[in-house]
């Protein structure tokens, strides 16, 4: 009787190991604190976003002071341009969190004046959820640097995001689901011998 109760919770603890994998993070956007501004090396923000693996549920937390900057969600032209005129939201409150809802990029500016040009700007590529991995850590998706910054980058395979197809199925869901579906069976199972 006292190997059921170790096979059982042994059980639960692998089940738990591999969803774990599907739960929203949050992201300190560039890694620290004092990462929204200009630094010396202008492709900071992009190569931290390429060491990192954005899913639907994720958030971005922007840590900056809001008396001489903001954040500024735009769309890609603007976000190439350094085009603060006419963004599609504004985040003036220096400690701001974006939940990235949505497969497919998002883009990030500066609002203060010229600190968009000297690199502060992001995007993220967010995955959607048939194209997550379990518990695997896999090369990013990452911005690459426009044709005008011409510092060092840091190299990582390449991955597209194909279009989300409107078919709801979720093929990673889905595996978990069946993996959860015969541990639990194989546990009860168990449980009755």
């Amino acid at each position: 009787m006292g190997l059921l109760p170790s096979v059982f919770f042994g059980g639960l603890m692998f089940l738990s190991m591999i969803l774990g994998g599907s739960e929203a993070r949050e992201f300190l956007v560039g890694g620290n604190e004092n990462s929204w501004r200009v630094s010396t090396s202008p492709n900071h923000l992009i190569q931290w976003a390429e060491k990192e693996r954005f899913k639907i549920g994720d958030s971005l937390v922007f840590k900056y002071d809001s008396k001489v900057d903001s954040v500024l969600k735009v769309d890609e032209e603007d976000y190439k341009k350094c085009n603060k005129n006419k963004p599609l939201k504004e985040y003036h409150d220096g400690n701001t969190t974006i939940v990235l809802d949505k497969a497919g990029p998002f883009f990030f500016i500066s609002g203060f004046t010229g600190h968009c040009d000297k690199g502060v700007k992001l995007e993220v590529k967010v995955l959607s959820h048939k194209h997550g991995s379990i518990g695997e850590s896999s090369p990013s998706i990452a911005p690459k640097p426009s044709p005008k910054e011409s510092s060092p980058k840091i190299s990582s395979p390449s991955v597209s995001t194909p279009p989300e197809s409107p078919k709801k199925s979720d093929a990673g869901l889905n595996f978990r689901v069946d993996i959860y579906t015969v541990a639990m069976a194989s546990m009860v199972a168990i449980t009755m011998v």
